[in-house]
């Protein structure tokens, strides 16, 4: 009798409520293009993966099309739990674009090792205490070179937090936002990813941050005159005398202000 093949393994995960919008992720986009491009580059022909793209696959047809002026040679795999959204997707599959039924295994052809992982509003629905494994699960899927991106935003993309990791773990945490619909920056604490949501309470550095971001906010409000952009760059720069922001000016022209990962990390 002929040995009967093992059914494939599930994939690792839960189905998701799916949401999404066109141009909802941009700003995350943006900021991986400028931030990874080069290593996108250095890397030949590498691979992106959309985790979790939900129910309509723009966000993945969006990421190829922002990539590729960066990177040309840049593949994207939009990776889903939900089989129906799977196959909804594969009208949409050209060169550089496919879709495949999978979840935080991250599926690819030969174990091949991915060069980006972006999961945009997925952990956002699962529990605090599962991130830390779901990190590690996706940071040990990474090329050595590679980059997982994850963060939540709002439904039309104007305020967005993110956290980036690469193969060693956490780095950074940014913050963005259009910058004309802010009051003040802890109105982008509803939009923390789920490592830091909950922590967004006194005595914890991701608390002490906002707390610093609006006073400084409200410092610079003189620069207002001058628009919400010089406003902003000049809270980025008050901000940074007692934190470690990792970026600059031109960043924060855009709306962006990313800060080491260990001040925000949250306590016990």
């Amino acid at each position: 009798m002929a040995a009967r093949t093992p059914p494939p393994s599930r994939p690792v995960g839960a189905v998701t409520r799916g949401t999404t919008n066109p141009n909802r992720l941009r700003r995350m986009d943006r900021w991986i293009a400028a931030e990874h491009g080069a290593a996108l580059r250095r890397a030949g022909a590498p691979v992106a993966v959309d985790l979790g793209y939900g129910a309509a696959p723009w966000t993945a047809v969006e990421l190829l099309g922002r990539l590729r002026p960066v990177a040309p040679a840049v593949r994207v795999v939009g990776i889903e739990i939900e089989p129906a959204r799977v196959a909804g997707a594969k009208p949409y599959e050209r060169e550089g674009l496919s879709f495949r039924h999978g979840g935080f295994e991250v599926p690819l052809d030969g174990g091949e090792r991915p060069a980006l992982i972006r999961a945009a509003n997925v952990l956002r629905q699962y529990d605090e205490e599962q991130v830390a494994a779901v990190w590690q699960r996706l940071c040990g899927r990474l090329a050595p070179d590679g980059l997982l991106v994850e963060g939540t935003c709002d439904e039309i993309g104007r305020r967005h937090v993110w956290v980036a990791l690469g193969p060693e773990g956490a780095r950074t945490v940014t913050f963005a936002t259009r910058m004309g619909s802010l009051e003040r920056p802890s109105d982008l604490a509803e939009r923390l990813p789920k490592a830091l949501i909950h922590r967004n309470v006194p005595g914890e550095p991701v608390h002490a941050f906002l707390r610093d971001f609006d006073r400084a906010w409200a410092a610079a409000a003189p620069y207002a005159s001058l628009g919400a952009r010089q406003r902003w760059i000049r809270t980025a720069r008050s901000l940074a005398v007692d934190w470690p922001l990792t970026d600059g000016p031109k960043r924060w022209r855009q709306g962006e202000l990313t800060v080491r990962w260990d001040a925000l990390r949250p306590l016990g």
